[in-house]
């Protein structure tokens, strides 16, 4: 069935506290996307964000973010008070957050509100503990350790809790008991508040498409708790790391940096361990866009502490059988691959054979230099078109930067003679009119803003994750657009 959504991260929602949350601005985008006639809203991967504000960088897989719990619901309950939440500093530019003052004012504010909440006494926290033991205790224990050595990497705490021993594990979970407490409580709130956006988002015929990132950051609960599920050496670093190869966007490739999987440990419980992971994604989204898909054919292996990606080399992923794992785990699942980047036939194969959806990205279609897969004339219905992603600049951005022959050969796709304000439009009909399945457009080319906008620069840092809409920028007339064009071409 023909359908489409906007692309927006929950961080980029307008919010009187410096950035988006579970709050009444969410529950109003999801007006918004019932008023526009979309059936989707798309969104970033939703954990914890430590260094460098990237939410491919999480402090956990499981756990979410306690950036994005509404402080006025937490006034509601009577645990804060509107005073209170108005007296710290989250920051005074409401277009892009300032992370350094959202990470010294929102756990405060917190703590405050769990010092109140008598929480240990909660019927429904103790159920959401029970529940979730298999992740939590461990989250919330490697936290709390964390705090306790003043944020430095788990690699560098003292070696009886850095190897898990079992005198150590007690001692700090008796000497930590509060801050472990503390964790626990802003995980119930969150699954307490996403759930309730979730069912709204349901009641309004809008489905959630969330987002699996192939990797966990190395500095995480999953890579201190399970070391033995990933490629590291006796004292717990890594052997080798993620990253990509150098290409025509990057001369010495992209380093991520996250530890890699022994693939072997996992094929031998039966990808245990990745199938909690994507039963618990699907507890939270209604689709799933399974991040880096290529990784699962082959993976790119760089040596520990190169500075580029220069020298790594692909390695055989686990292939076929890991989603046929998957497959016959659940009855149904709703997966769209992004097989992005360098696709090889193997990966093609691949997705084949699993029957997944790729993506088409309209700003990659556009090299004059060669046939591309991404054009819409190449499409198959079995696909999800976007005219740009997190990682893209905006229409309005691309279009203004590329080289004159590809503009000029982009120009003429869309029947155009120059550059207009309103470009991204022409995109937008592109994609909506294209014969995919779905068509994700991101806010951004339907506000028609500039780089400005733009959420992420890969293998960039300091600069990236900071874009907010504001309540003004969507109107009833863009509205009114949007429904016309998601009308005429049958979405």
């Amino acid at each position: 069935m023909r359908a489409s959504g906007i692309l927006l991260p929950i961080a980029s929602l307008p919010s009187k506290y410096g950035i988006g949350s579970f709050s009444k601005s969410a529950y109003n985008f999801i007006d918004i996307l019932k008023k526009a006639g979309q059936k989707y809203w798309q969104i970033l991967p939703i954990g914890p964000t430590g260094y460098g504000d990237s939410p491919y960088q999480s402090f956990s897989t499981f756990a979410g973010n306690p950036y994005f719990i509404d402080l006025d619901a937490l006034v509601e309950e009577g645990l804060l008070t509107e005073k209170e939440c108005t007296e710290y500093d989250f920051g005074s530019d409401s277009r892009y957050i300032d992370y350094e003052k959202i990470y010294l004012s929102r756990f405060r504010i917190l703590r405050k509100a769990y010092d109140r909440s008598n929480i240990s006494q909660n019927v429904k926290f103790l159920a959401f503990q029970k529940k979730n033991e298999f992740w939590l205790e461990d989250y919330a224990l490697y936290m709390a350790i964390k705090d306790y050595f003043h944020e430095i990497s788990w690699t560098e705490w003292e070696e009886d809790i850095n190897l898990h021993k079992k005198s150590a594990m007690d001692s700090y979970r008796r000497e930590l008991k509060n801050d472990i407490g503390f964790y626990e409580f802003l995980q119930y709130l969150f699954t307490k508040q996403w759930n309730s956006l979730k069912d709204y988002a349901h009641v309004n015929g809008i489905k959630i498409i969330g987002d699996i990132p192939i990797y966990v950051a190395f500095d995480s609960a999953d890579t201190w708790s399970h070391p033995e599920l990933f490629q590291l050496d006796a004292g717990q670093n890594p052997l080798a790391v993620a990253g990509c190869p150098p290409d025509g966007f990057s001369a010495t490739g992209q380093l991520w940096g996250n530890p890699l999987y022994l693939w072997e440990k996992h094929k031998a419980t039966n990808y245990d361990w990745w199938i909690s992971r994507i039963e618990y994604c699907f507890n939270l989204y209604d689709v799933l866009r399974v991040d880096h898909f290529k990784g699962f054919d082959e993976y790119y292996s760089i040596p520990f502490g190169d500075d580029t990606a220069e020298n790594g080399h692909w390695r055989k992923g686990p292939g076929y059988e890991f989603f046929e794992n998957i497959d016959s785990r659940f009855k149904e699942v709703d997966i769209i691959a992004e097989d992005l980047g360098y696709v090889t036939d193997s990966v093609r194969e691949l997705l084949k054979k699993t029957g997944y959806p790729g993506m088409k990205i309209l700003e990659f279609a556009f090299d004059s230099r060669e046939e591309s897969d991404y054009l819409p004339h190449n499409y198959n219905k079995n696909c999800v078109v976007y005219t740009g992603t997190h990682d893209n600049d905006t229409i309005l951005g691309w279009i203004s930067a590329i080289n004159e022959e590809d503009r000029a050969f982009a120009l003429a796709y869309v029947n155009k003679e120059k550059v207009s304000e309103d470009i991204s439009w022409d995109f937008i009909r592109l994609a909506q009119q294209s014969v995919a399945n779905l068509c994700i457009i991101p806010i951004q080319d339907y506000l028609g803003l500039g780089s400005e906008a733009r959420i992420n620069i890969p293998s960039t840092l300091g600069n990236n994750w900071k874009w907010r809409m504001l309540e003004e920028d969507v109107t009833e007339e863009l509205l009114t657009k949007i429904k016309k064009m998601t009308t005429l071409y049958g979405r």
